[in-house]
């Protein structure tokens, strides 16, 4: 089932290549390389003939693309063709058969962006993404030219009932991929790194220890981990006794007179 939609702009002479060529391969530019690279097999084409602009055939990939040495198909311009995929014909309308794209190109929604009367500025370049509304659109319009409206219009709801299909499936793919992901338990999250705290260091065997006649300074606390460190009050006791004397009152300079 395709999935992508392209339309393959070219002049009337390397259109006319690919068709003596039965349709079996295309030619893509260079400068275009990204966009070639997402070419797939069964992706579909549509051929938008440049200079009479109109649409001639419709194609399906039949293989991805690949670097040639030399290609049947002429320059245009500057750009060469060293790019060339396998295709297979869908559609093929003879000269007289040929889709205007002037009088459908208001119906597409590639060139909604441009001014109706520059739509066929939306088309240049050799190759563009279509949407599968628009391309459906086209190759409609070209059943009924070559095979009458009523047999055209089965064929059409038989594509699109087909696409819808394949939708359908996709999405259903990606809703029990869904459910089987969630289904899986999660393994838990790994509980933050701890720091480990070093023990504190055990006294030396011949330090001297604490005596029980030794008279402990007065406002002084311990904490654990911290033996002996007074805090601010005891602290300031301590600057205050001094050598054991009250400070006295302040006394004013004297002065010797002469």
């Amino acid at each position: 089932m395709p999935n992508n939609f392209w339309m393959i702009n070219c002049n009337e002479e390397n259109y006319n290549v690919t068709r003596r060529l039965g349709f079996t391969g295309q030619g893509l530019k260079a400068e275009y390389r990204r966009k070639v690279q997402r070419v797939e097999p069964g992706d579909r084409v549509i051929y938008y003939v440049t200079g009479s602009r109109v649409f001639t055939a419709t194609a399906t990939v039949t293989q991805g693309y690949e670097e040639v040495d030399s290609s049947p198909w002429i320059r245009e311009g500057k750009a060469a063709w060293p790019y060339r995929i396998g295709i297979r014909p869908d559609v093929v309308l003879e000269n007289h058969q040929y889709v205007s794209a002037g009088l459908i190109a208001y119906r597409l929604e590639y060139v909604r962006k441009w001014a109706p009367e520059d739509w066929y500025m939306a088309f240049q370049g050799n190759l563009h993404l279509l949407s599968k509304s628009d391309f459906f659109l086209l190759e409609g319009e070209m059943l009924k030219l070559r095979d009458g409206r009523e047999k055209a219009l089965i064929q059409i709801d038989a594509a699109l009932a087909a696409e819808e299909e394949r939708v359908n499936a996709q999405r259903e793919r990606r809703r029990r991929n869904t459910n089987r992901s969630n289904a899986r338990p999660q393994p838990p999250r790994n509980p933050p790194p701890t720091q480990d705290v070093p023990p504190a260091p055990a006294p030396a065997a011949d330090s001297p220890g604490p005596t029980d006649d030794a008279e402990e300074p007065a406002g002084t606390t311990e904490t654990p981990g911290e033996p002996g460190r007074a805090n601010g009050r005891g602290r300031r006791n301590q600057r205050n006794r001094g050598n054991g004397r009250r400070p006295g009152p302040r006394q004013s300079p004297r002065y010797d007179s002469e």
